[in-house]
């Protein structure tokens, strides 16, 4: 701590210099040691449940305006129930996907832990959703019409925000050239035998 006084005035509050990296070369802790687990994939139907969409409203002939605005809403109520479904159907296939293909290389790159359960599938999870809100936007379009005019699509907010989860992930889970750097392989994990690029 260095505290500056300059005399007629108030001392200033002490400044505090923070050195980078270990200048003491004190030993590191090396935190937790965990015993390496195999996960086991989660029920995907409890993220992304099969819905039954009912069957289409028919229109009703000879109607008059009242029961003409009944049954757009009706009509509404139908797409939104469909495009949920079909997006749970889709979420859910892209997730088991994405398990499949990232949990092994994770197992030899990091050595995942019972703890590592729930990140894992939050990853997934969360590249379903954004998976499901680009196909979204390809079939509406960026731009679509609100009460007042066009205007741009909300899933385009709800894809950033995913989009900046998943960047999350990528870093904690080494997902990504820079973050596989700082990650190191478990130990007992460099035999020659078992190396996945032979």
């Amino acid at each position: 701590m260095i505290s500056v006084t300059v005399p007629g005035r108030k001392p200033k509050p002490a400044l505090q210099v923070v050195r980078e990296g270990n200048p003491g070369k004190r030993p590191v802790r090396e935190g937790v040691k965990l015993p390496p687990a195999e996960l086991t994939a989660p029920d995907w139907n409890a993220f992304f449940p099969a819905a039954r969409v009912p069957a289409k409203p028919r229109a009703p002939r000879g109607a008059d305006d009242e029961e003409l605005k009944a049954y757009q809403q009706e009509v509404q109520v139908w797409q939104r129930v469909k495009i949920a479904a079909d997006a749970s159907t889709r979420g859910r296939k892209v997730a088991v996907a994405e398990w499949d293909r990232v949990v092994p290389v994770l197992t030899l790159m990091a050595g995942l832990h019972a703890v590592d359960w729930s990140t894992v599938v939050d990853y997934c999870v969360c590249v379903a959703r954004l998976h499901c809100c680009e196909y979204q936007l390809s079939v509406e379009g960026l731009v679509t019409m609100g009460q007042r005019g066009p205007c741009r699509n909300p899933l385009t907010t709800v894809a950033t925000q995913y989009r900046t989860q998943l960047k999350a992930y990528i870093g904690e889970l080494g997902l990504s050239p820079s973050a596989r750097g700082r990650l190191s392989p478990p130990e007992g994990g460099d035999d020659g035998d078992d190396d996945p690029f032979d």
